[in-house]
């Protein structure tokens, strides 16, 4: 699917634009995928979270409400797609399974403030899927990492957010894909947006969100001038912006 994007900020340079603004389509996301239950179970909580080849993610299927604990006391409501028209997606962390092995609850990492916010959603109002691709970035070295499969597929230097401006630290994942009007403009030819937010620029557009996208000041790349956004080259986000759909977990490190 596609959308039209009115959305926030983070673009170092720019005293009114933001990571992701007017002008951006989101990039459709074609995901698919589930687990089969078995036979024998130990009705519990597994993890999910952790493997270096496999992560698994969850779409809604209808409006979503997360909960505290599975169940008890909900404090968030989720549309079938988020502001920018992009289908509404959480990275799992952990399924609680019967004793089928049918997950019945997931809990989830959450597109919203404050950043590491986790819930848990029912299992039938959301479609799992596995995703193989990962994201780090090493602030300290100023660099973004691809890997697929657990195998680095891409390395490339970035600029990172300022010292007054930080890129939030911890762990993320992508939440939408988006695509530029205006492929010259501030975020080159696409932006993969992440489920952080900007630890310092809380009044901007919907609430300072963070991605990391491409950008028409290649002399920036390399240094901490951003808002918080991470840019990379035009180049190397045309190879990161289709290997890594919704889903995909962002780590990001000091």
């Amino acid at each position: 699917m596609t959308g039209r994007v009115m959305f926030g900020v983070c673009l170092g340079t720019l005293a009114a634009a933001g990571c992701l603004a007017a002008g951006v389509a989101a990039a459709a996301d074609g995901q698919g995928g589930t687990t089969a239950p078995g036979a024998h179970c130990t009705p519990g909580i597994r993890s999910l979270a952790g493997s270096p080849t496999v992560a698994w993610a969850a779409a809604a299927l209808r409006p979503t409400t997360a909960f505290q604990r599975p169940g008890v006391h909900p404090f968030e409501r989720f549309g079938l797609r988020n502001a920018n028209g992009v289908d509404t997606v959480f990275g799992i962390l952990a399924e609680r399974i019967d004793r089928h092995c049918r997950p019945n609850w997931y809990h989830v990492d959450l597109p919203i403030r404050p950043n590491g916010a986790t819930g848990w959603v029912h299992a039938w109002v959301v479609r799992k899927f596995a995703v193989h691709s990962r994201i780090t970035v090493d602030l300290s070295q100023r660099r973004v990492r691809l890997y697929r499969n657990g195998k680095l597929v891409l390395s490339t230097p970035a600029a990172v957010g300022s010292s007054a401006t930080p890129t939030p630290l911890g762990r993320f994942y992508v939440n939408q894909r988006l695509i530029p009007s205006d492929p010259g403009g501030p975020f080159g030819p696409g932006a993969v947006g992440i489920s952080a937010f900007s630890p310092v620029l809380t009044g901007w557009t919907q609430g300072g969100p963070v991605a990391i996208h491409g950008t028409n000041e290649p002399w920036s790349i390399g240094h901490a001038v951003s808002n918080g956004c991470i840019r990379i080259p035009n180049a190397a986000l045309r190879r990161l912006f289709p290997a890594a759909p919704s889903g995909t977990p962002v780590l990001i490190h000091p």
